[in-house]
């Protein structure tokens, strides 16, 4: 079992137009505050991130938003967080949440999400942490990049055991379950930490 504490959102900063988003979103966000899980995320109030955070704090959840500074107008940063952690770049942010999470839940969103879930699964793939990466397929919206993923399988591009560092759920609920029953595995000894 893994224990944790802290789970990292990375989602979009527009709304979308699917309502079943902005519901499962908001279920997020209630879920880790009624777990006592720490939500860590972009600092955005606008978007599927202002969702999952407003839901988190309605229900007395704790929620560290995480922004560069040159983002702060543009993704219009949420002044009523547990704590802001301002960074110089983009780089820095994500550093700063991979090293304060225990785990990764991405839902919906453009390049800047797919970026975030690739970036961290391949800091995984190359042994610089072992946390548990999840991506919540909400209302099949990432069921074209999971084909396009198991294509890369088939291609030689992609080892299955990288393949399934990556935890698949339609759920809330059944998503955090895997993750938090994710075994990590073993790091080859070619590869050390802190190299990113």
């Amino acid at each position: 079992m893994t224990t944790i504490k802290s789970i990292c959102v990375f989602c979009g900063s527009s709304e979308g137009n699917d309502i079943h988003i902005e519901e499962q979103a908001k279920e997020l966000g209630a879920y880790l505050a009624n777990h006592d899980i720490t939500l860590v995320y972009g600092a955005a109030k606008i978007g599927v991130m202002g969702q999952v955070a407003q839901a988190s704090l309605d229900h007395k959840g704790k929620v560290i938003g995480v922004i560069p500074e040159f983002l702060k107008l543009k993704e219009v940063v949420h002044l009523g967080l547990t704590e802001l952690i301002t960074n110089e770049n983009m780089h820095q942010r994500k550093m700063t949440m991979q090293e304060i999470s225990d785990g990764f839940i991405t839902l919906p969103g453009g390049f800047g999400t797919l970026e975030e879930l690739f970036e961290i699964i391949t800091w995984s793939q190359l042994g610089l942490h072992q946390k548990p990466i999840g991506l919540l397929n909400i209302n099949g919206f990432y069921d074209d990049l999971l084909k396009m993923l198991e294509h890369m399988v088939r291609r030689g591009f992609l080892k299955m055991e990288n393949y399934e560092l990556l935890i698949v759920d339609t759920s809330v609920e059944g998503l955090i379950a895997k993750m938090q029953a994710y075994t990590p595995q073993p790091v080859p000894k070619w590869l050390k930490g802190d190299l990113t």
